[in-house]
């Protein structure tokens, strides 16, 4: 009997994939979004599949176009910013930990509009700034600052950020 068997369990316990019930599944996987090679590893890792049939998998995925890491670097920059507001720093930072190489990282972040990402870390730092319980001013900013750079944003452009609320505040 192959190893392959269908229901055979691997070290973990979860059911093991056929080569070509992986292919099916990962193309329905890869469809739904934008994977990288990192998260299919992942997954087929965890099916039992490894090294030399990983890596055919991951060959065939990329030649049929269900796998491009360039428009994973892309739509990953775009929907991170857009929808969980991150900053630059932070997307890289994720995308690094994905294997994504740096020249894709680039293109990626070159998906976020420069306007767009200052009116939203402005808007961010307002309501950090609103919702901070914080008498002393200096803590205060050290607060907002301290959050802001965990959400992945640039320093210089925090600064600038925190100023130009205080000036708009003081006027």
């Amino acid at each position: 009997m192959s190893s392959w068997g269908k229901n055979k369990l691997n070290e973990s316990g979860k059911k093991s994939w056929s080569m070509e019930e992986a292919f099916e599944k990962l193309t329905t996987f890869c469809a739904y979004q934008e994977r990288c090679p990192w998260e299919i590893r992942r997954k087929l890792y965890e099916k039992g599949i490894k090294d030399e049939q990983a890596e055919k998998l991951l060959a065939e995925l990329t030649a049929e176009e269900y796998l491009d890491e360039e428009r994973y670097a892309r739509a990953f920059a775009r929907g991170k910013f857009r929808l969980k507001k991150w900053g630059k720093n932070r997307i890289r930072m994720e995308l690094k930990m994905r294997e994504i190489a740096e020249t894709l990282i680039k293109k990626g972040l070159n998906e976020i509009d420069p306007e767009e990402y200052y009116d939203t870390l402005l808007t961010r730092t307002e309501k950090k700034w609103e919702s901070t319980q914080e008498p002393d001013f200096f803590k205060k900013k050290y607060k907002v600052t301290q959050y802001l750079m965990t959400k992945g944003f640039e320093m210089d452009l925090i600064k600038e950020a925190i100023e130009h609320l205080i000036s708009d505040q003081t006027q």
